[in-house]
């Protein structure tokens, strides 16, 4: 972790097979319940001086860890979760970039009618669009580091996911992609790559935390509704899965 953050890292908070059964294809078997799937450094900054920034910005800065492993068949990934909406009545967005390895980023909209399918790898930035809630998985062999800005104008909304058993999809080691059947028909999923967002900030070879301190203050993540026509870029270009 050295590489991606300089200095000490705060004790993780950190998500459990417990925590994790009702989300998977099928409860974990013959697991300890305490077995550690994913670790999440919430709040983190450099300097004084980033951290009044990013106060000042309504911002929070997290990185994550996702060991590769599989369980009951099924790829390690994040429990996922919806955002709310802000006082101008559009959820908030998120965004995320792949510091090491690779990520499958699955968002479904709220109503259960789009499900889109991001692949990232290192140096990636992904939005998670206004509407959308997420899961990340990861597909790979190597351990995912990630790390998300977002606003801290709100609480992540886990039990919608939670009450359905995971996201609309499950990816699966040997079967690939298996539709969650607690969603009744299967909801069609779009592949997007991810795209660079200039207007935004967002362009290859900037990380986030380098945007941390600068003018370019990501009003997005609190004022997404002053931003949609450049979002919804975003999910243009969708392909059919």
């Amino acid at each position: 972790m050295k590489q991606f953050w300089p200095g000490s890292l705060p004790a993780p908070s950190v998500r459990t097979v417990e925590d994790m059964e009702n989300v998977f294809a099928s409860r974990p078997s013959n697991r300890d319940p305490d077995t550690p799937l994913y670790y999440m450094y919430r709040d983190l900054y450099q300097t004084h001086g980033d951290h009044t920034w990013l106060e000042r910005h309504h911002l929070r800065y997290d990185i994550t860890r996702i060991p590769a492993g599989v369980i009951n068949g099924e790829y390690t990934k994040t429990k996922g979760h919806y955002h709310p909406s802000n006082s101008a009545g559009v959820p908030y967005p998120e965004v995320y970039e792949v510091l090491s390895g690779s990520a499958y980023y699955l968002l479904q909209k709220r109503d259960h009618t789009d499900v889109i399918l991001v692949p990232a790898h290192a140096g990636d930035l992904v939005l998670i669009p206004p509407g959308y809630g997420h899961v990340t998985i990861n597909p790979g062999r190597e351990e995912l580091i990630m790390a998300n800005l977002v606003s801290t104008d709100f609480s992540s909304e886990y039990g919608e996911i939670n009450e359905m058993h995971g996201a609309a999809y499950y990816y699966m080691k040997k079967e690939g992609w298996v539709p969650n059947p607690h969603y009744g028909d299967r909801i069609p999923m779009h592949v997007i790559l991810p795209l660079p967002l200039p207007e935004l900030g967002l362009v290859p070879g900037r990380g986030l935390y380098g945007m941390v301190g600068t003018t370019d203050t990501l009003d997005v993540m609190n004022r997404p509704e002053e931003y949609m026509d450049i979002i919804g870029r975003f999910c243009a270009d969708k392909k059919r899965f």
